[in-house]
């Protein structure tokens, strides 16, 4: 078996590492793995590369472990260096996101040796795949040297290589530019890594942030720690903020799981997003709380006042109720699998509540929550909702917006991509693979594989809700790919 890995990220971590536990099996032989990444930050991905210490970890160490089921894994890397980082409102050790970047790494390390150890060869080569075709029984994967990208000669720097088997852990897209403010003075097209982005901009600067979810709020947390005290404003069109984490409590939902949705599926063949409600009411009756109090609070969240109700979440981290808490969990592990069983109408239904859905499932950790609090309450950071365009002008930006207009000297985009969104630099490759039908594309975003031979780890995924793959889903996603593989990897040595 000949496996190729197309990118080194969060996702090829974690299939390395679940095909190096499984090696602990009988694979039935063994092979080559090789992972193709031109980009210097191999294993840690856009998000996880070198960066400003404000630039944290945004969620408890128990749903950031890379190896599937096992939620001390990186808690237990971690050890005694996240008491140094500890989030005295969470009660949890929330570090920067390039020592997370360095979990990733060693676990990566650790399961290229321990595969070497059972007799797999595995290599990197820092090359972009550009095409995947058919040869025969196997695959034949184009690639493009690193450093060729930027030339025009097609041919330059090219090589084939050949694979039994192809994983795409292309990872997730790159911001939109939803006002068409590329290349112009000021404007900061991609914010990461904010170490290099925000150091031209002066601690005075008047700053407008577009977005005001997850990414809009490093920015906003990163200027301040670099000392600025310039305006910044928070710009969207919906000005809602994300929700804020909770005290994690030793309270594993009961009734909203992977086995209770699998048996309804079973028992009546079809699950409707009624049934979800049902268990989540289920869930919320058995802790003795206020199923309907709680949805009301939900589906206020498009029209609260944003820093009212930050005002009202930053006060009750630590309350006991279970609400959001199930929530947050169970929307990336029952989340994925209840989605492909929902009708066409279901999601339609969820899509109607997608900003809501976002903003709990993706909260902000409460020492952000604190700082953006801290700003608002100053005066110094303002929430600019209803923005409908943006233009330079004279030197600087022009805002336009529900409530008249305004401007600033320096706009970041803070948007956060799209799920299923295509990196640019692996669209040549999608191409081929739609083209030679070895995959398509899905209706609701992602690719499906129509091939056995070709596999999909991460947010390109075709068919899974849409909110942008979490750590967890990626291991979920990365252990059933090598179950998978392991499969073939049996059934072949069978045959021979």
């Amino acid at each position: 078996m000949d496996i190729a890995i197309i990118g080194g990220g969060a996702a090829a971590v974690g299939l390395l590492d679940a095909l190096a536990t499984a090696g602990g099996t009988d694979m039935g032989g063994t092979g080559t793995i090789t992972v193709f990444e031109p980009s210097p930050r191999l294993w840690r991905g856009r998000a996880y590369g070198p960066d400003l210490d404000s630039v944290l970890v945004n969620a408890p160490p128990a749903i950031m472990s890379i190896r599937n089921g096992d939620f001390d894994h990186y808690a237990a890397w971690l050890g005694e260096r996240g008491a140094d980082h500890t989030d005295e409102l969470l009660g949890q050790p929330l570090v920067p996101r390039a020592l997370y970047g360095e979990y990733l790494v060693q676990c990566a390390e650790k399961a290229v040796a321990a595969l070497g150890e059972q007799g797999w060869r595995v290599r990197v080569v820092t090359a972009r795949v550009t095409e995947v075709v058919r040869s025969g029984p196997g695959l034949v994967l184009r690639t493009r040297d690193a450093h060729d990208d930027a030339h025009d000669d097609a041919h330059q720097g090219t090589h084939e290589h050949e694979a039994t088997h192809v994983v795409l852990c292309v990872g997730g897209g790159t911001p939109p530019d939803l006002y068409s403010l590329t290349g112009r003075p000021g404007y900061t097209a991609d914010p990461y890594p904010l170490a290099d982005t925000l150091a031209s901009v002066p601690p005075g600067g008047d700053v407008a942030v577009i977005g005001s979810g997850l990414t809009a709020v490093d920015v906003v947390v990163s200027l301040a720690a670099r000392g600025h005290t310039g305006g910044i404003a928070l710009l969207s069109r919906s000005g809602v903020l994300p929700h804020v984490w909770q005290r994690p409590i030793a309270r594993p939902p009961q009734q909203v799981t992977v086995d209770r949705v699998a048996r309804l599926h079973k028992d009546r063949g079809t699950v409707a997003l009624d049934d979800l409600i049902s268990l989540l009411r289920a869930e919320l009756v058995e802790a003795g709380e206020d199923f309907d109090a709680f949805a009301r609070e939900l589906l206020a969240t498009d029209t609260d006042d944003p820093v009212a109700r930050l005002r009202r979440q930053l006060a009750v981290v630590a309350d006991p109720r279970i609400g959001r808490r199930v929530l947050q969990e169970t929307v990336h592990t029952v989340g994925p699998y209840a989605w492909r069983l929902l009708s066409e109408s279901d999601r339609a239904r969820l899509g109607r509540h997608l900003r809501t859905a976002v903003s709990v499932a993706s909260p902000m950790i409460p020492r952000n929550a604190t700082v953006l609090m801290r700003l608002l309450d100053t005066g110094r950071l303002t929430l600019v909702p209803g923005v409908r365009a943006i233009e330079p002008s004279k030197g600087r930006f022009r805002i336009w917006h529900d409530g008249g207009d305004r401007s600033a000297e320096f706009v970041v985009n803070g948007v956060n991509p799209p799920p299923h969104a295509v990196p640019g630099a692996a669209r040549d490759l999608l191409s081929s693979l739609t083209a030679t039908g070895l995959s398509a594309h899905h209706p609701s975003g992602g690719l499906t594989p129509l091939d056995p031979r070709v596999h999909v780890v991460g947010d390109l995924s075709a068919g899974g809700p849409a909110i942008t793959a979490s750590i967890p889903g990626l291991a979920a996603q990365a252990a059933a790919t090598a179950q998978a593989l392991l499969r073939t990897s049996l059934h072949a040595a069978s045959l021979r």
